[in-house]
């Protein structure tokens, strides 16, 4: 079940973050950058800022939170940033990264956005090979941010099928 973020999420939504952010991070940038207190707090502060803002969706597995994915406006032109997207690896390959990311999708869609952009860690190769399957190619200005790779995104439009229900 896919589902907005309420801040009594908060906890859950931070430990998810924390667990899939270990799994592409250590060994490649020193732990204390992303698992130490200080890291911690910023990332609790970010997700609670990102919660009351809106534009948060809690995936559900079980009862319990499985994935979580957080999008925004761009700050500077149209179009909307994908700021986080995390399956906690307990749920891996089970099918909600693609259901938090078609949520995101719809709803940018229903907004009327026509495209997107995200970073993703150029060392993270699972999630770069989701968002390749996914349809995100390469920015074509700016391909990379620091260690990250920059990724863009054409929204599909609406079409009548969506609306009808007809999936012929």
């Amino acid at each position: 079940m896919i589902r907005n973020a309420t801040p009594a999420d908060l906890d859950a939504v931070v430990r998810t973050h924390a667990e899939a952010r270990a799994t592409y991070y250590r060994g490649h940038i020193p732990d204390e950058q992303f698992d130490s207190p200080e890291a911690h707090a910023r990332s609790r502060a970010a997700w609670e800022t990102a919660i009351a803002r809106g534009g948060v969706l809690c995936a559900e597995h079980g009862g319990a939170l499985a994935g979580v994915a957080a999008f925004r406006k761009r700050e500077q032109g149209e179009g909307m940033t994908l700021t986080q997207l995390h399956v906690a690896p307990a749920h891996w390959r089970r099918g909600i990264g693609t259901a938090l990311h078609d949520a995101c999708v719809s709803r940018w869609r229903t907004a009327g956005v026509t495209h997107a952009r995200l970073e993703v860690f150029e060392r993270n190769l699972r999630a770069r090979a989701f968002y390749a399957a996914h349809g995100w190619l390469p920015h074509p200005l700016t391909p990379s941010a620091g260690n990250h790779v920059v990724l863009t995104l054409a929204v599909p439009a609406a079409t009548e099928e969506m609306y009808s229900g007809d999936s012929r």
